[in-house]
């Protein structure tokens, strides 16, 4: 349907407090218009964010085009294109439970190209759009073929869900932590419809062979002594056996089977002085890949538990001792083949919402975003459900709850507060810029090759994104067209002779200070082909054997002298 009529533009532009043309139709002035020309891309993309607030872009949108300005210009008539019937409802129901006046919908603009899908909301603010001044045209397009970085927007239920019959009274939740200075591992373990007297019994095994047992109060902390503990590590992943029991008047009513491990991450000062983390009080190098969890038959969500753990395995058989979990949460399965299988995680927490100046090379610089109260509790919220997922698995070591500047805001409390709920692991507090003085560590990112443009003599420095050599490999490509990576090469070997290059210069920088490193990335994912495998992961595309001997070097280079 078409909306040429006059008067139904001037009703749905009824916000606009611009200009209107003589005949009430809204217009967007020539000298506005004709500054949108002049500027990049990426300005208008920052500025829009910044500046217009009450009809913002939305943050999966990617400014795409064939030259490096927008398409700007005015538009009268807007063309509704149909959408999938399920988001279309979900954004109807939306739009009424926040009391908008109207509804929101996708729109083609007459004058783009094939392809080039425009959104805009000319009723509210939305989530979904960009901005319509009433004539306004577009300065930002959504791909209905993404591209680059920008990959297919999604959305509903992508993990792994069951309905399990309980008992009235049951266990619904363990948190097991570590102290290894104290030899124990205190265990609270969470109830429901409990009764006076109701107790819990937790005991730890080793093969089946008991080594601490403890009983007492749901929801209280008990500390199971192990005298001498086996330490869980990349190298020797070791995992004691757990059954938590609940038992109501002498009778067990529910039991659960699990486990928990020995080990400690922490923090010292090498022989030069230098701040290092370490592993059950050993020094020890994070070098691992940039890993985003993407599929080509399921987006978020992997085909099936061997291919979830297929990842895992081929990264530690590169010869990775870590996986930096990008701005994704996995299924829990997925964090117990890490621990089974002896792999550090840096977790992120999916921050979104863009908007802030970002700042990779200065102290204190770049921008918070100014997030509304509601956003802002939905962040903490959903940071806690996350932790909560993997406080108990030993293989996740640092928590990263902002990255590179997306939605970043109050830093310094949401770190604190991430420190003070889990004092058991590190925090990274804001990978790739806009760094505060707060947390465990300073995070630089550097794309191609590392560098090391700023040190923090007070944290650990490491370098939390490099890398992305790109090589498309034909019949295995998700897109035919404008594949990128952030350098091009042709051969496996060319690609492997680029990587080591990099090594020997991040092994400069590991003995100048840095402490950890993730290489971009695990594997392609749609447009974006600087993996190590192919989206499908039919393809590696590095010669095993001498990325593996690379990578023993780095991480091999870091001084074990600890002061």
């Amino acid at each position: 349907m078409q909306f040429n009529n006059r008067d139904d533009i001037i009703q749905m532009t009824s916000y606009w407090t611009g200009e209107r043309f003589p005949d009430g139709r809204p217009r967007v002035s020539d000298s506005v218009l004709e500054r949108l020309r002049n500027m990049s891309i990426e300005e208008v993309w920052r500025l829009a964010w910044m500046k217009l607030n009450n009809y913002q872009f939305q943050g999966e949108f990617k400014c795409t085009h064939n030259t490096q300005k927008p398409t700007v210009g005015r538009a009268v008539t807007a063309t509704f294109v149909p959408i999938r019937e399920d988001l279309e409802l979900a954004m109807m129901r939306q739009a009424k439970s926040q009391g908008m006046k109207g509804m929101y919908n996708q729109w083609v603009v007459d004058g783009l190209v094939e392809d080039d899908v425009f959104v805009a909301d000319l009723f509210d603010k939305t989530e979904y759009g960009t901005l319509v001044g009433g004539n306004l045209a577009t300065v930002i397009r959504q791909k209905t073929k993404r591209g680059g970085i920008w990959y297919t927007p999604q959305s509903g239920i992508w993990q792994t869900v069951w309905i399990e019959p309980v008992a009235k009274s049951h266990i619904s939740g363990i948190k097991a932590i570590p102290n290894l200075d104290q030899k124990n591992i205190a265990v609270t373990v969470a109830a429901e419809n409990c009764t006076t007297g109701d107790l819990v019994e937790v005991k730890i095994l080793d093969k089946g062979k008991l080594v601490a047992s403890a009983t007492g109060l749901p929801g209280s902390p008990l500390r199971l002594c192990i005298g001498e503990p086996k330490l869980w590590s990349p190298d020797s992943p070791f995992l004691y056996d757990m059954e938590v029991s609940l038992r109501q008047g002498g009778k067990t009513v529910d039991k659960v089977d699990s486990y928990t491990a020995m080990r400690k991450i922490g923090t010292k000062r090498d022989k030069g002085g230098i701040l290092r983390m370490t592993l059950n009080d050993k020094p020890l190098f994070h070098f691992g890949p940039l890993d985003q969890g993407w599929w080509p038959d399921g987006l978020f969500t992997a085909p099936t538990d061997e291919a979830l753990l297929f990842d895992i395995l081929k990264t530690k058989e590169l010869g990775y001792n870590m996986i930096r979990k990008h701005v994704k949460v996995e299924p829990a399965r997925w964090y117990y083949h890490c621990d089974r299988e002896g792999i550090l995680v840096w977790q992120d927490m999916p921050s979104g919402d863009m908007g802030n100046k970002w700042e990779m090379y200065t102290y204190n610089g770049g921008t918070d975003k100014n997030r509304t109260q509601e956003s802002k509790d939905n962040f903490s919220k959903e940071w806690k459900e996350i932790m909560d997922l993997c406080m108990s698995s030993p293989s996740v070591v640092v928590w990263v709850p902002f990255n590179e500047a997306w939605g970043q805001f109050d830093t310094e409390r949401i770190v604190n507060w991430t420190m003070e709920y889990d004092p058991s692991r590190l925090v990274n507090p804001a990978s790739g810029g806009n760094h505060r003085p707060c947390g465990h560590m300073l995070d630089l990112h550097n794309y191609p090759g590392p560098a090391m443009k700023l040190f923090d003599p007070q944290r650990v420095n490491v370098l939390g994104e490099y890398g992305g050599i790109g090589l498309p490999m034909e019949g295995h490509l998700w897109w035919n067209k404008r594949n990128w990576g952030y350098v091009q090469f042709k051969t496996p070997e060319e690609v492997t002779a680029e990587y080591e290059k990099y090594a020997k210069s991040l092994i400069k920088y590991v003995r100048l200070g840095f402490s950890g490193a993730v290489y971009t990335q695990t594997t392609d994912v749609e447009g974006e082909v600087n993996g190590l495998f192919t989206y499908d992961r039919k393809v590696m595309k590095v010669l095993p054997e001498r990325l593996k001997a690379a990578n023993k070097a780095v991480i091999e280079s870091m001084p074990l002298k600890m002061e």
